[in-house]
């Protein structure tokens, strides 16, 4: 059996720091304490089994670039040159390691908390616009 080498190479990487903030919005010190944090939970490679084939700071700047560009997996797969499974099993396997720690602090129940661009209904008093059409009649 002859193996072929496709010649794909890695476009980003998370050892070119320019990239970091480009990619991520985030600092290139904000990004590696992330990457510290993800280690910390579990995120490095544990006992036996395939070796990943990117770095952990790889794997987590994979991450930040799917969450943040909106960029399908196969996409993002081309850019750090690995195939769209890769990508998938690296960001199901690391995606729970960089969720928040919960919120313990309480919140009266009429404050209006707003996660995620959520919209808030607004009462003015006001009814809404009515439609307007274009043309003559």
């Amino acid at each position: 059996m002859k193996i072929v080498d496709l010649g794909v190479e890695r476009v980003i990487r998370a050892d070119r720091d320019e990239w970091v903030p480009v990619f991520t919005g985030l600092s290139v010190r904000q990004f590696r304490r992330l990457v510290r944090v993800v280690a910390g939970r579990g995120g490095e490679q544990t006992g036996t089994g395939r070796r990943w084939s990117l770095p952990l700071a790889d794997r987590v700047l994979l991450i930040a670039v799917y969450y943040r560009t909106n960029l399908t997996l196969r996409q993002v797969a081309l850019l750090f040159g690995v195939s769209k499974s890769a990508a998938h099993r690296v960001v199901d396997h690391l995606a729970p390691l960089l969720a928040l720690a919960p919120v313990t602090r309480r919140h009266s129940p009429d404050t209006v908390l707003i996660v995620d661009g959520t919209l808030v209904p607004s009462t003015t008093g006001r009814s809404p616009p009515r439609p307007r059409t274009t043309g003559t009649r």
